[in-house]
């Protein structure tokens, strides 16, 4: 390893950021295609939901246990709050722990766990950038823009969204703001290549993945009375946030004594809870991507009742998903809460454009929850392909203002007072 410590020039770094871009792009392609393989080939003969819900927890129940055995002997780090701990104090992330959380999350994934491949992504990806930084021999400050750089990547890949996605790795850090201003640039670089070559390589379209019934042009929704409806529904936002961290607490609390005694029984008892959910509200199962759109094309149908109770399960399947020991992250699952959401509002105040509940929710749920409003603005809008950020924007700022207490993330703070320029 060199040993250098002085910083390199401006466009060298950004020569760095491009090539992780590439290797992330890549990593992130065959993250995504065993996922797929693996998630058709273990329930491609459990397609109906009658299957599914009487069969489904036989798989959910020995993923757990693998999931227990995998990190119990090649570990893996907890989550996107150690992540963050790591990036803060450290400046970078420790590349041994890729080998368990590929395979640990890829197990829970494909089992069928409410948590979703953005946090495997960021910690897998985020390393590779660490351990290029490491190899160069950058300083702290340095090291830590490439390890932003490997997150940003395969966020870009996976949400479609550069600019959403580099946004997002430098506002996770935080509880409130955007404080690794430095590393804005080379970010936004290399969430732009790794979404390159990933979409190219993949072929997956780019923004506007769901078909929205609703679908509304923005033109249609520019009148002051939706100014009004947009604040409401990031009021409403606010408070489900709310419930949300209490049951997640709450199930943290509950579970906790078993994960120190036998963390391998935790998890298996957790996969075998989320086929119990799965045998009742088939809909809990996995981490929601592909469920949104059952949602957008059933929800109504499904009726008020239905839908509330989907709601409350899926928060507690994510809750058990992340307390019982499963490798996962909680974005997307707390996108499809956002839809459901959306749809039970829509339904209990016609008045209010469908479209407007669907997507305003969504974002402002998820900037409540994780405190990063200004990417989940673009990254929902990209998403939805609904140009309609002026009231995204009022409805995520009214969320995020009435939960500034409270987030999922504990290990979200400031910026360190004094860096120290010395490499790892």
């Amino acid at each position: 390893m060199k040993d250098r410590h002085a910083p390199i020039s401006a466009k060298l770094l950004i020569f760095y950021a491009a090539s992780i871009g590439i290797l992330v792009g890549l990593v992130s392609v065959i993250y995504y295609y065993l996922l797929k393989s693996g998630t058709n080939t273990v329930w491609q003969r459990l397609s109906d939901n009658d299957r599914l819900s009487h069969y489904a927890w036989i798989i959910t129940t020995l993923g757990g246990f693998l999931v227990g055995l995998t990190v119990r002997y090649l570990g893996a780090s907890e989550g996107m709050g150690e992540v963050i701990e790591e990036i803060h104090e450290k400046g970078y992330l420790d590349h041994k722990k890729i080998p368990g959380m590929l395979a640990a999350s890829l197990i829970s994934l494909i089992a069928g766990s409410s948590v979703g491949p953005e946090a495997p992504l960021v910690d897998i990806n985020g390393s590779i950038g660490s351990l290029i930084g490491r190899q160069l021999g950058l300083n702290k400050e340095q090291l830590r823009i490439l390890t932003f750089c490997g997150i940003s990547a395969a966020l870009g890949a996976f949400f479609g969204s550069p600019l959403g996605s580099a946004m997002f790795a430098l506002e996770i850090p935080h509880r409130f703001g955007l404080e690794y201003y430095e590393a804005f640039i080379p970010v936004v670089v290399s969430a732009i290549v790794g979404f390159f070559v990933f979409r190219f390589s993949t072929g997956l379209t780019i923004g506007g993945q769901y078909k929205n019934p609703y679908h509304y042009h923005s033109t249609k929704l520019l009148y002051s009375r939706d100014i009004i409806y947009a604040i409401f529904i990031g009021m409403i936002c606010a408070a489900v946030a709310i419930l949300f961290l209490a049951i997640f607490r709450l199930t943290g609390r509950i579970i906790s004594p078993l994960k120190k005694k036998n963390p391998i029984l935790l998890n298996t008892l957790g996969g075998l809870g989320l086929g119990i959910a799965a045998f009742f509200v088939p809909l809990s199962l996995f981490f929601g991507e592909e469920q949104i759109q059952t949602i957008l094309d059933q929800g109504t149908q499904m009726g008020l009742k239905s839908l509330l109770v989907l709601l409350l399960i899926k928060i507690l399947t994510i809750s058990l998903s992340v307390y019982s020991g499963f490798r996962g992250g909680f974005i997307f699952p707390v996108f499809f809460i956002g839809i459901t959401l959306g749809t039970i509002i829509a339904i209990l105040f016609p008045a209010i454009p469908p479209t407007l509940a669907l997507i305003c929710s969504t974002a402002a749920l998820a900037a409540a929850l994780i405190k990063t409003p200004v990417s989940m603005i673009i990254i929902v809008s990209v998403i939805s392909g609904q140009s309609i950020i002026p009231f995204i924007t009022v409805s995520v700022f009214t969320s995020l203002l009435l939960t500034i207490p409270v987030g999922m993330i504990t290990t979200q703070k400031p910026r360190p007072k004094i860096e120290n320029t010395a490499g790892p």
